[in-house]
């Protein structure tokens, strides 16, 4: 049965609301990782690459905001603290300023990591009837697929 933000049971929203902070803080630092390599890029792909980034950055922020009211729409707190990002995220910073194979390397695997940790939301969400929560993380989880692809087509 579909359940609304309203309707889930407190352990329900509980247990969502920390799978949908995991994703928050995973976006987080990914979207300060693409910022970085956009910023940082230099090789003969500059161009494509700076552009990929940039690209993969605006969109992440969006998604972050889009991920946090979804936390709030189901009256939980949305982690908005970079310590507690770096916290919770499997994706870690980066030291320094890789060269570019090793940045094109570094996001496909975060945008990996982002689609994994959004399918599990997913799942979470659909065992108890959240399906607005399944279909954010679905329609998430296609967009870090695809700039997986993106990435592994340049290392290719």
């Amino acid at each position: 049965m579909t359940q609304t933000a309203q309707s889930l049971s407190t352990d329900a929203t509980t247990q969502i609301a920390e799978a949908l902070n995991q994703c928050v803080a995973e976006t987080a630092v990914t979207t300060m990782l693409a910022q970085n390599f956009h910023w940082n890029v230099t090789g003969m792909a500059f161009g494509p690459l700076h552009d990929l980034f940039q690209k993969i950055y605006e969109d992440h922020f969006v998604a972050q905001d889009d991920l946090a009211e979804r936390i709030k729409a189901l009256d939980a707190h949305a982690e908005g603290t970079l310590a507690g990002m770096l916290k919770r995220s499997k994706v870690a910073e980066v030291d320094g300023v890789p060269e570019d194979k090793e940045m094109i390397r570094l996001m496909k695997e975060a945008q990996e990591t982002l689609a994994e940790t959004l399918a599990g939301a997913g799942e979470l969400a659909a065992e108890h009837g959240d399906t607005l929560t399944e279909d954010l993380c679905i329609a998430r989880g296609q967009t870090h697929e695809k700039f997986a692809w993106f990435l592994r087509s340049h290392l290719r």
